[in-house]
């Protein structure tokens, strides 16, 4: 979701060829991972250089903390830049500028990692997503930073790397318990979003185009879905920023609104989770609602179930039941543009590859990832798991994953301006707003109601 691009972005999942982010964060997060599970097979971890601040009740101990660890995070720190560096270069964008930037971004998630692991932190709603985020508006809203910065907030590449590590987490028994599921209730709110966006845009004499890329936007996958499906419906050049705006303005009130409605509500963390996987329209804001409920988990009072469970249950929702279909309405919409919208202009050639095209690549590498923490994992009983296999192997790669996030909510609020979400008014605006309310309401009644049981099982 990169919502400032102030120059071509070679990032989308549609690009042609193997030289786009999602590929990248593929052989960056895979690469990790296979590195983590040779080393645990050898008796070795990655441990060590996946180093995270500890928790700390005064000033004291955090620079102790420091004293004692500066050169694992200065190591973490040399790890990210050479993997993120690498790759932008293959990607075109100029090395020198990336690291400076990144080198700001790496230096502003210790400082909000700190604060998050602070004994209070939970009492004052410090979570790092939320942090990172309210930091990065305040600082692109009222300071600004000059345009060669921008290069290092690469928000989908960091949220897409960090999917593919959480892939390690979150093995194949629990994607072949939860995903059915995940899938019927992504399927019952994404149709009925649609409907309801399309339903409403044509009614208010919007073009048809627009409506799709609309509703793409609330109903599929938020930015990746409105430039998808524009591009499949051969929709005007204006319609995809329009939607892209729309999609960015709620997915940032959703960070918020969610997990504290959720928090009210004392909601079990699977529950939030899989309600905020069926309700935000961003992988990367959809991660930040996400992993701060989580924090909410053992310092709330009467919220049960662990911070994992919020974290697989969105994952569940939004990737596994939302992302991976968009390469299929992609296909399908082109056949409804080409077949019944052609009075309109459009012209556009059907071909089954676009299904392949559109695919969020990242997915793939989140279930190889998966697989690799299951083959590991296969036999071992749950004792022995918690004992070996999740301080060896999972968790070091749980911290990787809390990094990259880290660094993504930072960039969503540096590349958000709220003069552009303002552009975005008028029908477009009442259009995506009725599918808004369609989405939080249905996807709180399937997540709370319909399927509540099942995602309390989660949350256990």
């Amino acid at each position: 979701m990169n919502q400032r691009p102030r120059n071509a972005n070679p990032s989308s999942s549609s690009a042609g060829g193997l030289r786009t982010e999602d590929w990248f964060a593929n052989l960056i997060g895979l690469g990790l991972v296979i590195a983590a599970a040779i080393l645990y097979a050898n008796g070795q971890s990655i441990a060590w250089i996946t180093i995270t601040p500890a928790k700390w009740s005064h000033l004291t101990d955090i620079t102790a903390h420091f004293a004692n660890h500066w050169l694992q995070y200065l190591a973490l720190y040399a790890l990210f830049a050479v993997l993120f560096g690498a790759s932008v270069a293959a990607l075109g964008l100029r090395v020198a500028d990336y690291l400076r930037s990144f080198t700001l971004v790496y230096l502003v998630a210790v400082v909000v990692f700190t604060l998050g692991q602070w004994d209070q932190a939970s009492y004052y709603n410090l979570e790092p997503p939320l942090v990172a985020l309210v930091l990065g508006l305040a600082i692109s809203n009222l300071v600004g930073l000059p345009a060669w910065l921008d290069s290092g907030f690469r928000v989908e590449f960091y949220v897409k790397t960090g999917i593919v590590l959480l892939g390690a987490t979150l093995p194949f028994n629990l994607i072949g318990w939860a995903g059915p599921i995940a899938i019927l209730q992504a399927g019952i709110v994404s149709i009925v979003t649609f409907a309801v966006i399309f339903f409403v845009g044509t009614r208010l004499k919007l073009d048809p185009r627009l409506c799709a890329v609309l509703g793409a936007g609330g109903a599929v996958c938020g930015v990746s879905g409105a430039i998808a499906i524009a591009g499949a419906v051969g929709a005007k050049r204006e319609h995809a920023p329009i939607a892209i705006t729309l999609v960015i303005l709620w997915a940032v009130v959703m960070i918020f609104l969610l997990p504290l409605v959720s928090r009210e509500l004392a909601l079990p963390t699977g529950v939030a989770g899989a309600w905020i996987g069926t309700s935000e329209f961003a992988d990367a804001a959809g991660f930040a609602a996400a992993q701060t409920y989580s924090g909410y988990a053992g310092h709330v009072a009467n919220i049960s179930g662990t911070p994992e469970a919020a974290i697989n249950a969105f994952t569940l929702m939004k990737v596994i039941g939302r992302d991976a279909w968009i390469g299929i309405w992609a296909f399908v919409l082109a056949i409804v543009a080409s077949t019944r919208w052609q009075e309109d202009g459009v012209r556009t050639s059907v071909d089954a590859g676009q299904i392949w095209a559109r695919f969020p690549k990242f997915v793939i590498g989140f279930l190889i990832a998966s697989a690799i923490v299951s083959l590991v994992a296969g036999g071992v009983a749950l004792a022995d798991y918690n004992k070996t296999i999740n301080p060896g192997l999972v968790a070091p790669l749980k911290n990787l994953r809390t990094w990259a996030f880290i660094f993504c909510f930072f960039s969503i609020g540096l590349t958000t301006r709220f003069k552009q979400l303002a552009g975005a008014s008028g029908k477009p605006f009442w259009a995506f707003t009725a599918g808004v309310v369609v989405n939080v309401v249905l996807g709180f009644v399937l997540s709370t109601q319909v399927f509540s049981e099942h995602w309390e099982s989660l949350s256990r």
